[in-house]
C-alpha cells in the first residue's frame, strides 16, 4: 500500500515539459499531468462525499427547518458550495497540462483554494468568538471577517498569477519557482500558528474561553498538523529539495479529499442524526446555553 501510494504521488511530482512545449508536439492540445490513478484518488471521494450529501438532502433540509438555526443552515450551505466547487477543481486536473486552459483552471483554482478557506476560517472563528447574544450578528461577524480574508488572499493569489506570471497552481513546476513556495509557505504559516495559538489556549489557565466540545479538539489537533505537514513540505520546496514535492502533493491530496467529509462527521453530522427535532440531548443542551443555535426566528 505504502509502495502503491508513493507511486502516485511521485507521478505529480516529476517536473513535466512546459505546455507551449506540449502544443508543439504533433499539435497535442492536451495531456494528464498526474496520471490516471492519481485523479482517481482525488475525484472519487469528492464524487462519493457530495453524492451522500444529495441523497440525504430532502432528509437533512427538513431537519434545517425543524432546527431553527441560523449556524447550522448557513455551514450546510456554505458545505454545499465548497463541495461543488472542491469537485468541480478535482475532476477537471488535466486543465493544468491542457491548450488555452490556464486562465480558466487559475479561475477554478482561486474560487475553490477561497472557498474552502473561507469556510475553514469562519468555522473556527465563530467557535472562538466570546459573544453569543445573537446568532445572526455573530454570523454576520464572523462571515464579514472571513470573506474580507479570503478575499484578501485570493487578491494576492490573482496578483501573483496574472500580475508576475507565477504558476500558483501548477504541480508540474517543481521547486523552481521561489515565490510560489514562498506564498504558500507564508499561508500555511499562518494557519499553522492559528491553529497551535487555540491549542496552545486549550493547556493554559484559559482554557474555559474555548467551546466545551472535545470534537471540536481533535478537529483543531489534526488541521493543526496537517497545515504543519504543508508548511513544511513548502519550505523545503522554496530551498529546492525534491522530497518535499512528493510530500506537499500528498498533503493536497489528503486535504481536497477528505477535508470535507472530516468537516461534516466532526460538526454536522450529530446533529443530522437527532430524531426529535427538539435539540434536548446533553451535547445539543451545551451547545444551546453556550449560543451557538438560534432560539428564536426573530
Amino acid at each position: 500500500m505504502h509502495n502503491y501510494i508513493h507511486q502516485i504521488i511521485t507521478n505529480a511530482s516529476i517536473p513535466q515539459p512546459s505546455t507551449s512545449e506540449i502544443n508543439g508536439q504533433d499539435g497535442q492540445n492536451d495531456r494528464q499531468c498526474h496520471g490516471f490513478w492519481y485523479d482517481a484518488v482525488l475525484v472519487v471521494p469528492a464524487f462519493l462525499f457530495v453524492v451522500y450529501l444529495a441523497v440525504n438532502a430532502k432528509k437533512n433540509v427538513e431537519k434545517l427547518r425543524n432546527g431553527r438555526s441560523y449556524v447550522v443552515i448557513s455551514y450546510y450551505a456554505l458545505l454545499w458550495l465548497a463541495s461543488g466547487l472542491n469537485l468541480a477543481w478535482c475532476s477537471l486536473q488535466s486543465w493544468q497540462c491542457a491548450n488555452g486552459k490556464e486562465v480558466a483552471w487559475n479561475l477554478l483554482s482561486l474560487f475553490t483554494t477561497s472557498g474552502l478557506l473561507c469556510l475553514e476560517i469562519s468555522l473556527v472563528g465563530f467557535l472562538l468568538q466570546e459573544s453569543y447574544a445573537s446568532g445572526r450578528e455573530a454570523l454576520a461577524r464572523i462571515f464579514t471577517i472571513s470573506g474580507i480574508i479570503a478575499g484578501v488572499d485570493m487578491l494576492l493569489k490573482a496578483i501573483y498569477i496574472f500580475g508576475f506570471g507565477v504558476p500558483l497552481f501548477f504541480n508540474d513546476v517543481g521547486s523552481i519557482h521561489q515565490m510560489m513556495w514562498g506564498l504558500w509557505t507564508i499561508q500555511k504559516l499562518l494557519l499553522t500558528a492559528v491553529y497551535g495559538f487555540i491549542l496552545f489556549v486549550h493547556f493554559s489557565k484559559w482554557k474555559q474561553k474555548l467551546p466545551p466540545r472535545p470534537a471540536f479538539y481533535n478537529y483543531v489537533v489534526i488541521m493543526f498538523a496537517v497545515n504543519g505537514i504543508t508548511l513544511f513540505a513548502s519550505g523545503l520546496a522554496a530551498i529546492g529539495i525534491g522530497f518535499s514535492i512528493w510530500l506537499y502533493n500528498l498533503t493536497i491530496i489528503c486535504y481536497h479529499s477528505l477535508y470535507l467529509p472530516f468537516l461534516y462527521i466532526t460538526f454536522l453530522a450529530d446533529f443530522f442524526r437527532e430524531e426529535d427535532f427538539l435539540l434536548d440531548d446533553a451535547y445539543y443542551s451545551e451547545m444551546r446555553d453556550a449560543g451557538f443555535f438560534d432560539a428564536d426566528w426573530d
